[in-house]
């Protein structure tokens, strides 16, 4: 029988979600779940983009739209993201895709060949590796433990570029650790990256809008223009907007990296659809009062995990300053058992945490550190405390 190709044997399901359909079937089974594990915002965009969708159904035209995206799309794209110092793009600097995670395999397939290196820090996005895998390029891969913050150094940056990878793939806010890199921090990467001109820069910063105590938001282009011949920076409405699946990805560049994304649209997707398109538009344009909200809530859910975490010994948890994850070092409790549950790594602590408490976390070895595990605090604001005390809970109990 035809076989399968052989890319295939280098896909993996997303371990994310794996972890999420294991909750999802012992809540159906009347099991009382608390979810820490998916990384979605848990809130709807404004009326006003529902007001939108609803208005385009109207007057759906039912053809085809632009590969790109529409010009009204690209205008508000630009528009959102001149608000964070990224100025001076065009419509042909830019395009779309199917969410974020779409936009970055477009970029994959236009700025990889096979056997290609692509580097960025560890821990990373599960997908990163994925994109890695399945392009047949090498990963490269900068291991930034909790005790350097999660954050990678000028050191490491220095001597990964020196091998000359083909993509430089950069996270900032960072998931899954939520750490944010500071103006003085990005600088200093920066000037690693101008020496080094035969790499591309990915920046995929989708919470850019996400943080928090006053930080901001830092681009390599702030500090370093020389940079933006190279430098590709992706966003996304899933996270800002509380719209992950309404899939609106975005990114802007140089324009032959814009028009090859276009062009692979034109093979894959086509565009986005039309109705999607008016909601996008709607929500970068619109109020922005329930992102600005959302934005304040998550900061305090952060203060009250950050209190669990600073309260347990052992645990290793630098503090986050943006997106919606927390990611403790939780590795003290290896070797210990919860009742007839021995804990030996990751993957055992979260079984029986979840097994013992109800509490769904992802293993940290799904982003390359399994010393760790990702708590996302997105869940409704009633359930965070209890899935705290379950948390400390669980760690008091171990023998």
């Amino acid at each position: 029988m035809p076989q399968l190709a052989s890319r295939m044997g280098r896909a993996k399901p997303s371990a994310i979600m794996a972890v999420a359909e294991k909750a999802k079937a012992l809540k159906a089974a009347g099991r009382d779940i608390i979810s820490f594990s998916i990384g979605v915002p848990n809130f709807l965009p404004g009326d006003h983009v529902y007001a939108a969708a609803r208005a385009a159904l109207d007057k759906d035209s039912g053809q085809y739209g632009s590969n790109r995206g529409s010009d009204a799309l690209l205008d508000a794209f630009l528009a959102h993201i001149e608000a964070v110092g990224l100025t001076g793009y065009t419509r042909a600097n830019c395009s779309t895709g199917i969410g974020a995670k779409h936009v970055l395999f477009n970029l994959a397939e236009a700025l990889l060949d096979e056997g290609d290196t692509i580097a960025y820090a560890v821990p990373y996005w599960t997908t990163y590796a994925d994109i890695a895998d399945i392009s047949n390029a090498k990963r490269l891969e900068l291991p930034c433990p909790a005790s350097q913050n999660y954050k990678l150094t000028p050191a490491q940056l220095e001597a990964a570029l020196a091998t000359k990878p083909k993509i430089f793939l950069f996270n900032n806010p960072n998931n899954p650790t939520g750490m944010v890199y500071t103006r003085e921090e990005v600088a200093a990467l920066a000037d690693v990256l101008v020496r080094y001109p035969d790499t591309w820069i990915v920046a995929d910063d989708i919470y850019n809008r996400m943080v928090f105590d006053g930080l901001g938001y830092h681009n390599f282009l702030h500090t370093q223009p020389a940079l933006r011949d190279r430098l590709v920076f992706v966003d996304s409405l899933s996270k800002t907007y509380g719209m992950p699946g309404w899939r609106v990805g975005f990114m802007v560049g140089p324009e032959s990296v814009a028009k090859a994304v276009t062009t692979l649209n034109s093979n894959h997707i086509t565009n986005i659809p039309e109705v999607v398109t008016a909601a996008a538009i709607a929500a970068l344009t619109g109020p922005q009062d329930v992102p600005t909200m959302r934005n304040a809530e998550f900061q305090a859910k952060r203060d009250s995990v950050m209190a669990v975490m600073n309260s347990i010994p052992g645990v290793i948890c630098p503090r986050p300053q943006g997106a919606f994850y927390v990611f403790p070092d939780i590795s003290c409790a290896f070797g210990k058992s919860h009742g007839s549950m021995r804990i030996d790594n990751d993957v055992d602590f979260c079984n029986a945490l979840l097994e013992a408490k109800g509490v769904a976390c992802v293993p940290g070895s799904a982003f390359g550190e399994p010393r760790a595990l990702r708590i996302s605090y997105t869940c409704p604001s009633a359930q965070l405390p209890e899935g705290m005390r379950r948390f400390q809970e669980f760690f008091a109990e171990l023998a």
